[in-house]
Order: structure tokens, then C-alpha cells, then sequence
């Protein structure tokens, strides 16, 4: 009972002090890798030149455009006295200018999302008893996916192209169709080393990604591993993660390289680049 007590203890001191990990990492058509740490987001160039692209900003997820601008968040919270969060949304053009597209505003980010196709719709999910899949066009018009009370828990979302939402519902790899048709593409994905204990068994299963063969890959941070689903449903385990690391976002370059944010259990943050020759490197 007292040890049970003691590790209580000491979850909860870690859960107050450690943000739950980033999942974002994006590569731009010129070759460059971004991705976050949670007090800045980092740049690695194509010959492997590492520097910091937009600094104090605490972001969880990125995304690109099509012309290659940078998007990302900045949320803060206030303070036990007040109990608040605020938050804005930033962009880095290619050519380098950081605005704000979102201005400063209390609590947390809503009707916007990094979950974008290549025609740039975003996509998220409304969470209640009916789960709602909303997708807004460019112009701003909100439209519903899909209406659904079948969905137990909507983590991490990404999208094809196309505009198909794949996403984690608990511990399942589900998709969205443009029509609205929900399917389960794979059952039972997490795996336990450890990870969850400190920042919870919600994010066992973090990012998700997608290759051009329609291929899924699915960050399993609880289990310190990447699982690859093909779009039959078949599984496959890509790459591990050595403790204390554990991967939470990746992507899949042109060339084959795959490219992982890993994040270790006291909530260090490194890029990893795993070529397609088996080869690696950090950063």
C-alpha cells in the first residue's frame, strides 16, 4: 500500500511538472525538417544544419501549406490564482516572416486545426456523447463529416490528401472517408514499456502519418515502437525506440528515409533519422 502510495506520488509530481510530448515534425519541399520541443520549434536543413526556426512558442502539432508556410501554436497557461489557458495561432512563410494568423485569445483553440488535406480543409473532432468530425474549407465554411456515438475516445488525428481523416479512437486506428463512412482499420495498438506511466495511458498512442501507398504509420509512444498498417489492415513494426526515448510524430521523406520526434521520459525532445538503407542519426 505504501509503495502504491509513493508511486502515486510521485505520477502526480511528474504530471504537474511535464507537458505531455509534441507530436509535431513536417518536412517542406525544399527539404527541410521542423519540428517542436515544446519551447521552440526546430529546423533541420537538408545538409543536416540544425537551428532553432521559431523560438518560445509551446506548440503540440505543425503543419505546411502548399506554399511551404509554416503553421503552429503558441498556448500558455496563466496560473492556479486565475486557472487559465490563452493561446494564438502563428505562421513562418517560406521566406521566413512569423505573424500571427489567430490573435491572443483565452482558453484553448477551437474551429481551427494543423489537420489539413492538399486543398487545405482542416479537420478535428467535437468530443461528447455524438462525436463530431467538423471540417472547414479554406473560405471558412464548416461542414460535419460525420455525426457518430460509435467513437469511445478521439486522440490524434492526420489526413490524406484527399481528405480521408484517419485517427486513434482509444486504442484503434480508424478512417473517415470524404462520404462520411467510419472504418476500423486496426484493432488493439498499444503496447506497455513504461512511457505511459508518466504521461498517461491516453497518450500510449500519439502521432500518425501517412505514406503515398495509403500506408498509416502510427507512433506507439507507450510501447517505444512505430506500427505500419497497410490499407488491408495488415501490421507491422517499423522501428523501435530505445529507452528512455520513445517516439510520439514522424514522416516519411520522399527517398524512403523515415524521419521520428522522440521524446524521453523526462521530456527531452530529439529528431531522429532513420535512412532507408537501415543507417541513423540524431539531432
Amino acid at each position: 500500500m505504501l509503495k502504491r502510495f509513493i508511486l502515486l506520488t510521485i505520477f502526480a509530481a511528474l504530471s504537474s511538472a511535464l507537458a505531455h510530448p509534441g507530436i509535431g515534425i513536417v518536412r517542406d519541399s525544399r527539404g527541410n525538417i521542423f519540428y517542436t520541443d515544446l519551447k521552440q520549434v526546430w529546423k533541420i536543413s537538408p545538409e543536416g544544419k540544425k537551428s532553432v526556426a521559431v523560438s518560445n512558442v509551446h506548440t503540440h502539432e505543425l503543419c505546411l501549406d502548399a506554399e511551404d508556410n509554416l503553421y503552429g501554436e503558441h498556448l500558455w497557461y496563466e496560473g492556479e490564482t486565475i486557472d487559465k489557458w490563452g493561446h494564438y495561432v502563428w505562421k513562418l512563410s517560406a521566406e521566413g516572416k512569423l505573424e500571427q494568423v489567430l490573435p491572443p485569445r483565452e482558453g484553448f483553440l477551437q474551429n481551427y486545426s494543423f489537420v489539413r488535406d492538399r486543398s487545405g480543409n482542416m479537420y478535428w473532432a467535437d468530443r461528447g456523447d455524438t462525436t463530431i468530425i467538423r471540417k472547414r474549407a479554406p473560405e471558412g465554411t464548416i461542414t460535419d463529416l460525420c455525426r457518430t456515438h460509435d467513437f469511445r475516445d478521439v486522440r490524434w488525428m492526420a489526413t490524406s490528401a484527399e481528405g480521408t481523416v484517419y485517427l486513434i479512437d482509444d486504442g484503434d486506428l480508424r478512417c473517415v472517408t470524404p462520404a462520411g463512412e467510419v472504418r476500423t482499420l486496426a484493432r488493439n495498438l498499444k503496447e506497455r514499456r513504461g512511457f505511459e506511466f508518466i504521461f498517461g495511458d491516453s497518450h500510449n498512442l500519439m502521432g500518425l502519418w501517412l505514406d503515398n501507398k495509403s500506408n498509416v504509420y502510427v507512433a506507439v509512444t507507450g510501447g517505444r515502437l512505430v506500427k505500419k498498417i497497410s490499407p488491408m489492415g495488415e501490421i507491422k513494426v517499423v522501428a523501435r525506440s530505445t529507452a528512455p526515448w520513445s517516439p510520439t510524430g514522424g514522416l516519411l521523406a520522399p527517398n524512403g528515409d523515415l524521419w521520428l520526434l522522440e521524446y524521453s521520459d523526462s521530456n527531452a525532445t530529439r529528431a531522429r533519422q532513420i535512412r532507408k538503407d537501415g543507417r541513423g542519426k540524431f539531432y
